[in-house]
């Protein structure tokens, strides 16, 4: 998950840096992490700060919108009161939540580009999943790891377009969902909250569930096609040869 000094999240929010202070004073966005003298932000802000700024646009004051959140804070996160975020991001992830080191240059192309994406860290010079523990538990064991970044990194680049398309196509079916259970311009009230987050969740998880499936099929019809192609060329052509043994001369 990103994360943004005061500057940067103004200027990727279009909120002035004086008014996110004033949404912080009046507890509309949450506190920030503190490391050391600084302050830091993350997407679970820019996505609160879009949130006011789309409530801003359709007419709400911003002393009604406090009111609403003061209303509805007892017993309930801020965030999810905001567009429901953590029902939507799922879980932040947090320092604790890194995987450890695989074993790659931090200087190389390869970790430079895994960082660019979203899925590594540099700590102290070593590159470190940052996602799904999963990653880093594959390539912590993989015999080359290099070989096996290089083919994930080129999976990625082929895949990111239509990823960004799927998610696309899941936040505007969340949105139908969501105005088809409250209505358009509706602030929902705060014995409405968790049904309304479990909506959410289950949504997130059943697209999830759907995509993987999908994924598994599709893959399993290629990859049939492909041994069969691979297999009936070998057995037809005679050409095989197991790895390590040369022909006898």
């Amino acid at each position: 998950m990103a994360e943004y000094r005061l500057q940067e999240l103004a200027r990727v929010s279009g909120v002035s840096t004086r008014n996110i202070r004033a949404y912080r004073e009046r507890g509309l966005l949450d506190p920030p992490r503190r490391v050391g003298r600084s302050a830091l932000y993350d997407d679970y802000h820019l996505s609160q700060l879009n949130t006011i700024s789309e409530l801003l646009r359709k007419g709400y004051t911003s002393t009604h919108i406090a009111e609403f959140f003061t209303s509805m804070r007892q017993g309930t996160d801020l965030a999810d009161i905001l567009g429901l975020q953590r029902a939507v991001l799922g879980p932040p992830t947090t320092p604790e939540d890194r995987g450890e080191a695989v074993g790659l240059d931090a200087e190389t192309e390869e970790a430079r580009r895994l960082v660019s994406y979203g899925l590594a860290e540099i700590v102290d010079g070593e590159v470190v999943m940052a996602v799904d523990g999963v990653i880093g538990e594959i390539l912590g064991r993989s015999p080359d790891r290099l070989l096996h970044v290089r083919a994930l990194l080129k999976f990625i680049e082929a895949a990111d377009g239509p990823i960004d398309d799927a998610a696309k196509a899941f936040q505007a079916s969340l949105t139908s969902l969501y105005r088809a259970r409250v209505g358009t311009h509706y602030l929902p009230r705060p014995d409405e909250m968790d049904s309304l987050r479990q909506v959410v969740q289950d949504f997130r998880e059943l697209v999830a569930a759907v995509l993987g499936a999908r994924f598994d099929e599709a893959t399993r019809r290629l990859m049939v096609n492909s041994a069969t192609d691979y297999t009936a060329g070998i057995l037809f052509s005679g050409e095989w040869e197991p790895r390590g043994t040369q022909k006898a001369e």
